[in-house]
């Protein structure tokens, strides 16, 4: 689950666009053989993201 995100600029408001934002579910679906970008569910849709775009996401187990 989202708890916060810690970026800024255009890349925050791309990840707000599909849905990423506080409280939100997500799922790590696969990683490309390369281990960069990786496939998340989010909100019903899969979603690569590079992992040096998603170093401000912080996610906490449920």
């Amino acid at each position: 689950m989202v708890t916060g995100l810690n970026i800024h600029g255009a890349m925050r408001r791309r990840l707000l666009d599909i849905g990423l934002c506080d409280g939100t579910v997500v799922e790590c679906v696969g990683r490309s053989p390369m281990g960069d970008p990786a496939a998340f569910l989010i909100r019903g849709a899969v979603i690569a993201i590079r992992d040096c775009d998603s170093r401000g996401v912080k996610v906490r187990g449920i």
